[in-house]
């Protein structure tokens, strides 16, 4: 049996140059500069300079003469299957100074020993048989960057026997692992935070705090790491002022050794702002970082030449040829340049309206200045797509006379405050982050405490929520920060 049936399916469709515009304003600075580096060398009919060459080419188009005539490229692509997976949630997922599109190219790296052959370089100064320095580098190479050593003795007594072909036991095994431990930077080869700390006490000038300090920690760790103070002064019989000196000395020790090794390569992200902020006698002056801005020009040598292929009397298939491929980089070079010239203008207008509905905090920098905003507020006030606002909001930066800010940090949701007004989380996570600063160390403010201090200052929002704000400031629970 035959059925017909009519479906409807509505789906966005954009072109490939809308893509990649959409691309192009998604880079920052520093990607941007390496797209446009990128296309003045694939592109032989786009010059950089401030010489303008006259667009006389535009007269030669496809429709003036059948001979250059070329079939018409299907310009339309369903946008669902051009944003993958791998590409649409970037700039969602990721909030940095580099796009998705730009490609790691050449990263620069600190040079010198690495941390593992600093620790051997050591080791080898030690008077050990072949066995037990094959088993000292086999403890070694299962460091990790911290500096500790994270598995059981008796996996490891596996592993030597089945990838070393050394067996031995674990007595010999925690003896070697003893001179491990001997090792600089001190701490490094502990199997835990507790015997870490331990280890650098043991290395230090024999003192009352110290030795109270070793005492703690060896038996009474679990109080110490959940600051219970007063068991801790009850169960060693001690003063306060015993107890803080104990702990000064621990809170002055490393609890990651590897951590602190010049030696250890790490990739250095620069930011560089893709606007910048100043006040000038009172005002607000927006300007747009200049490498966003290159001088670019069609090449005259291309148009001239396209010009002498349209006038020359033979028309071989040679020469249409080149025709075409003269046509399609004119007309790439000059898509490009527009393309960056609709980039200068979407930023700066996006960055001015954001600029303008924050003046109040870029006047003064009082993060409880901070208005709610959201992407669909700036996208209505400039009449663009949110996703544009998004583009630019999520991976540009902009320098303010506070400091370099991700545009992204000055937006906020609102809520509504005992007098009826909106107001921003961010400025009511900014008055919870003085109201700790501000308590007394000795007995820090609870949750329902804060919650009720917030109340109190026209800020009527649940413990949970206090919690969650406090966990996004990355501050520890009361109990974790009592002082003594």
């Amino acid at each position: 049996m035959l059925k017909q049936q009519l479906n409807f399916k509505l789906s966005q469709k954009l072109s490939p140059q809308q893509i990649q515009l959409m691309k192009l304003i998604q880079l920052p600075t520093q990607a941007f500069e390496q797209r446009v580096k990128q296309e003045l060398e694939e592109n032989p009919a786009l010059d950089s300079g401030k010489e303008e060459a006259k667009d006389e080419y535009e007269e030669f188009d496809n429709s003036a003469d059948d001979d250059y005539e070329s079939e018409k490229i299907e310009t339309d692509i369903n946008v669902d299957d051009y944003l993958s997976d791998d590409e649409v949630p970037s700039y969602r997922l990721n909030t940095n100074n580099y796009s998705s599109d730009d490609e790691e190219r050449q990263v620069p790296y600190a040079s010198g020993t690495s941390f593992t052959q600093h620790l051997m370089g050591q080791l080898h100064t030690y008077r050990l048989d072949e066995q037990q320095m094959e088993i000292a580098e086999f403890l070694i190479g299962s460091i990790d960057d911290s500096g500790y050593l994270r598995r059981d003795l008796i996996d490891l007594l596996d592993d030597l026997a089945f990838t070393q072909n050394i067996y031995t036991d674990e007595v010999t095994l925690e003896k070697i692992l003893k001179i491990v431990q001997n090792l600089d930077p001190s701490g490094v080869g502990a199997r835990s935070l507790e015997e870490c700390l331990l280890i650098q006490l043991k290395r230090k000038e024999e003192t009352e705090a110290v030795s109270l300090a070793i005492s703690i920690l060896s038996t009474a760790f679990d109080h110490f790491s959940k600051k219970h103070y007063q068991k801790l002064l009850s169960k060693f019989d001690i003063s306060e002022d015993q107890l803080r000196a104990a702990i000064d000395e621990i809170e002055h020790l490393n609890p990651k050794p590897g951590g602190s090794y010049a030696g250890n390569t790490k990739v250095v992200e620069h930011v560089i702002p893709d606007f910048e902020i100043r006040i000038r006698d009172g005002e607000l002056e927006l300007s747009l970082n200049g490498r966003n801005a290159p001088e670019m020009h069609v090449s005259r040598e291309y148009t001239n030449m396209l010009k002498g292929y349209k006038e020359a009397s033979a028309k071989s298939k040679t020469q249409k040829d080149a025709v075409m491929f003269i046509k399609q980089k004119l007309d790439a070079a000059k898509w490009f340049i527009e393309a960056i010239k609709q980039r200068q203008q979407t930023l700066f207008v996006t960055m001015n309206s954001i600029m303008n509905y924050q003046k109040e905090f870029f006047l003064t920098g009082d993060e409880r200045n901070l208005r709610p905003m959201i992407l669909k507020d700036i996208a209505d006030e400039i009449g663009m797509d949110v996703s544009t606002v998004s583009r630019v909001a999520n991976s540009k930066y902009v320098d303010t006379p506070y400091g370099t800010k991700l545009i992204k940090e000055f937006f906020s949701e609102s809520m509504t405050n005992d007098q009826g007004e909106e107001v921003s989380t961010r400025e009511i996570k900014k008055i919870l982050e003085i109201t700790i600063q501000e308590e007394d160390k000795r007995r820090p403010l609870t949750d329902d405490k804060l919650a009720k201090i917030l109340k109190d200052k026209g800020y009527p929002i649940a413990r949970r929520t206090v919690a969650k704000y406090r966990e996004q400031l990355d501050v520890p629970v009361a109990r974790l920060r009592k002082e003594i």
